[in-house]
């Protein structure tokens, strides 16, 4: 076919199928998807509207499925991308992602199927975290950069943690499954903690015309060797005095992070102000988990501060952004509907976190209003968001 006098080249792909063309493109829509499904499943489950059933209780459900289900699919679009621009070596493509993608799908599918051997749903939910890691493992080991190491250390601990979660279902051990959770949690936030010191700043001094991030040495060693150390604790010792302190610390260090990063201009800039909020959520969080620690408020809502704010709202940021990038738009931007649904997120975070903190007695209205604003910040990343992650390039580049 040629083209007509006019029509520019990129124009010549327009047409093709590109899902499993980079990791981003199907794991960012299984999240974004999963985002919705899974949060309006919970609410007709917790209002008794669907009956439940399948593998998990309610509780563990939830906590499992946001976790496992939506932030490892991000966290696995997000390195399935990122390793190739980080080593310059290849990363699965084609029929690779379309496995790795199908055993996630497979994993969200059984836990909530009635009937099926216990085992078996086990074994294929764990099977998916170390696939992701031994598609990477060549780049990440062989690349320059021995940091990215520890992403293999990262995807080891989020095994072990869905490892605890199982363990207790089956009935092997009771009383793991909240230490399987908190463990994921932390290893989604060291996930996140690598990440954001990588992009935020460069994000920031590329979109903010004279902005110079202050990266201090001293602070991003202490950002992990902090952050570990609280992982170990947690785990060790759940929930108590020490683990609070080491919590403590760890939100003091990234309090001095981000006023590093930070600059007035980023408020002009809708992509580049919900990274900011999402990593001042996750501050918030880790302070909040610090208190709670010592008995002066109650878990979930640090816990909820972490998942909802940080976890949730730097997700989506870091989403909206890599896709944009890695398929030639300009990255900031973000269209009328983005900027709102990163408000809508924001709104319901505090929501969720606010509410029952200071009118236990409204629980269910705070629950049922926070997963609304969830959805509705999710269905605008779902529409805005799928024909640019299912079709090729604009600028006709491979990827």
């Amino acid at each position: 076919m040629s083209l007509q006098i006019g029509e520019p080249p990129v124009m010549r792909r327009t047409g093709r199928f590109a899902l499993f063309a980079l990791g981003f493109r199907p794991f960012f829509l299984a999240a974004g998807i999963s985002a919705l499904v899974l949060l309006g499943l919970w609410l007709a489950l917790w209002q008794g509207v669907v009956p439940a059933g399948g593998y998990f209780t309610l509780v563990e459900w939830h906590a499992h499925e946001m976790l496992f289900g939506y932030a490892a699919a991000v966290i696995a679009g997000f390195l399935l991308t990122a390793v190739k621009n980080w080593t310059g070596m290849a990363v699965p493509v084609g029929r690779t992602l379309v496995m790795l993608s199908l055993v996630w799908l497979l994993a969200r599918l059984m836990v909530v199927t009635p009937g099926l051997p216990a085992p078996l749903v086990a074994l294929v939910d764990l099977a998916f975290i170390p696939l992701v890691g031994w598609s990477l493992w060549r780049p990440l080991w062989y690349g320059q950069n021995k940091v990215n190491r520890m992403f293999l250390l990262i995807f080891a601990g989020m095994t072990l943690a869905n490892l605890l979660v199982h363990l207790d279902v089956l009935g092997v051990s009771r009383g793991l499954w909240p230490r399987g959770v908190y463990l994921m949690v932390d290893m989604v936030l060291l996930v996140l903690l690598l990440v954001a010191g990588r992009v935020v700043p460069f994000f920031t001094e590329k979109a903010v015309p004279g902005a110079r991030s202050q990266v201090r040495p001293w602070v991003e060693k202490a950002t992990f060797v902090t952050m570990v150390a609280a992982a170990l604790v947690e785990l060790a010792w759940p929930h108590g005095p020490l683990g609070g302190a080491l919590l403590l610390l760890v939100a003091l260090v990234q309090a001095i992070r981000l006023a590093g990063w930070y600059n007035n201009g980023i408020w002009q800039v809708p992509i580049l102000w919900v990274l900011h909020t999402g990593y001042a959520w996750l501050v918030l969080g880790l302070a909040l988990r610090g208190l709670a620690g010592f008995d002066l408020l109650p878990y979930a809502v640090a816990l909820h501060a972490i998942t909802v704010g940080g976890i949730g709202v730097l997700t989506l940021g870091m989403m909206s952004r890599v896709a944009l990038g890695h398929t030639g738009r300009n990255i900031n931007d973000t269209g009328p509907l983005m900027p709102i649904a990163f408000a809508l997120l924001n709104l319901g975070a505090a929501v969720r976190v606010g509410g029952p903190l200071f009118m236990m007695e409204k629980f269910n209205l705070w629950i049922n209003i926070a997963g609304g604003l969830w959805i509705l910040a999710f269905l605008a990343f779902v529409l805005v968001y799928t024909p640019i992650l299912i079709r090729p390039r604009v600028d006709g580049r491979p990827g």
